[in-house]
């Protein structure tokens, strides 16, 4: 019997092809320009600006789609690679709609505070994947503990992204950080729950 390919983690998978496809596409268009150039598509419409203008409808789309956009090869290899070896397993262990609320709403407050804090330009998932990284510390945590993972989480990658917010380099440690909180805070607050029981019927982007 031949062995069929299954769309195991619909929120997960789902997000990963719109942000190879988003960085495919634009490499396309950004043929001759420079290794790290940004593209077209990922500069207007995957990419948080350093301000946010009320009347451009555009502003309120990019404070979700500026996670599927990617300045480089590094960077969306990096953050894929991670992503899909932990984030099938959240899926598993919260349901889809709860992944899916967890990504959106980690993208909406890191956005918020970029805004509020900083005027740099803002993209990339790195947000959601730090999120993921401190949320599976919690895999096997149980009611009135602290996993020792979350600790040892805590202290190697989100100190080291402090350490590095203090460099000056082109990478938002800030929005790994707050990635980070995002994944502690669900990981307190979020049960586990059947996936089959909270699947996402529709996943238009």
């Amino acid at each position: 019997m031949p062995l069929k390919i299954r769309y195991n983690s619909p929120v997960v998978l789902t997000f990963s092809l719109i942000c190879i496809g988003v960085y495919v596409v634009d490499l396309i268009f950004s043929v001759g320009s420079g290794p790290d150039s940004l593209g077209p598509i990922t500069k207007n419409f995957f990419m948080l600006n350093g301000y946010f203008s009320w009347s451009n409808p555009l502003d309120y789309l990019r404070i979700i789609t500026y996670t599927m956009g990617h300045s480089n090869q590094a960077h969306i290899m990096g953050n894929m690679s991670i992503f899909l070896l932990i984030a099938p397993i959240m899926e598993e262990k919260y349901g889809s709609r709860n992944i899916f609320i967890m990504m959106v709403t980690t993208a909406l407050v890191t956005a918020f505070f970029q805004l509020v804090l900083f005027n740099s330009g803002l993209l990339g998932a790195s947000g959601i994947v730090f999120m993921f990284i401190v949320l599976v510390s919690f895999a096997d945590a149980r009611k009135g503990t602290i996993p020792l993972t979350f600790i040892l989480v805590v202290l190697f990658f989100i100190g080291t992204e402090v350490i590095h917010s203090m460099q000056n380099n082109n990478v938002s440690e800030y929005a790994h950080i707050a990635g980070g909180i995002m994944g502690a805070i669900f990981g307190m607050t979020f049960k586990e729950t059947s996936k089959s029981s909270s699947k996402i019927t529709t996943m238009d982007a």
